[in-house]
């Protein structure tokens, strides 16, 4: 497993296990795939408090009881209400020491505020955040679905550094590279959706944690009838370095310096196969054939 630097002190793994989901499997069912995820050298560990209605806390914080703490990162996010967001210090505060509870652990290593709350109070939420590092409680912060502006407006009132900014980003998912590549062009591709938040993050040494790398319109790719020819080239793709096309998709994003893709299958066996992903090293030629073939221009 290849490692990057998050923030100035977290050594992490290049793949991350993304937790939503194991709350609605069975309590044994969830500790399988999570230690399979350690298995494989996975150490970061994204969670939520709306995941599962924080069943997927829960079941993580029990499939780690047995894991020393300094030997993995534990991220989660807040400020997802039912029907709003919340990014009051109340609701910021009180939300990390229920997930803190829910992991039966003393700190979270990161915490991203979940998606941009219009009626956001920049002072309030420096306030929470200074209270919660403090007290301990977190370490470091980052942000999920926030465009580059929006992190500017944070970044006008929070002192601490913005580390990661999780988006979703892979085969079928490519704004943020499109409009990049076809800058000032008169096409669809060149439409700019999120204010250059690619180069933004790298810019400013922010990770980019890639959720949904899997996804197509229809759901996940390899069942998606509506992109099987580009799913079938995929394939042809993956044949030639012994590895899965779901595990091609995952390398293609990881190739990209500041991205960390999230895996999210509940399936121990599939989560094995993705992670197969690191022994894929994709040259410039092969990144950028995979990228047309998916239905890319490159001008």
């Amino acid at each position: 497993m290849k490692f990057i630097k998050v923030g100035s002190d977290i050594n992490a793994s290049r793949l991350s296990y993304g937790c939503m989901r194991i709350g609605n499997k069975t309590e044994r069912e969830a500790e399988a795939v999570v230690k399979t995820a350690l298995e494989c050298g996975i150490n970061f560990f994204d969670n939520a408090d709306i995941y599962c209605s924080g069943k997927s806390e829960e079941f993580f914080g029990k499939a780690i009881k047995n894991i020393k703490r300094d030997e993995l990162y534990i991220q989660s996010k807040c400020g997802i209400r039912k029907g709003f967001y919340d990014f009051s210090k109340e609701h910021i505060i009180s939300s990390v020491e229920a997930s803190i509870k829910r992991i039966n652990c003393d700190y979270l290593d990161v915490l991203c505020l979940h998606r941009p709350d219009v009626l956001m109070d920049g002072e309030e939420v420096a306030q929470a955040f200074e209270a919660l590092y403090s007290r301990g409680l977190v370490r470091n912060f980052g942000v999920s679905n926030f465009n580059p502006m929006q992190i500017e407006l944070l970044k006008k009132y929070v002192e601490f550094p913005i580390i990661v900014n999780q988006l979703q980003l892979g085969v079928f998912h490519t704004g943020m590279i499109d409009s990049g590549m076809c800058v000032n062009m008169d096409n669809g591709f060149s439409v700019d959706k999120d204010g250059a938040v690619l180069s933004y993050c790298q810019l400013n040494d922010m990770i980019i944690q890639a959720w949904g790398p899997l996804r197509s319109k229809n759901g996940i790719f390899s069942d998606d009838e509506t992109v099987s020819g580009q799913s079938r080239k995929l394939a042809e793709k993956a044949e030639d370095f012994g590895v899965s096309k779901e595990a091609m998709a995952v390398a293609f994003i990881s190739r990209i310096n500041n991205v960390q893709p999230i895996l999210g299958t509940t399936s121990p066996k599939r989560l094995k196969l993705l992670a197969e992903s690191e022994n894929v090293k994709l040259s410039r030629k092969q990144w950028y054939e995979i990228y047309r073939e998916m239905g890319n221009i490159v001008p």
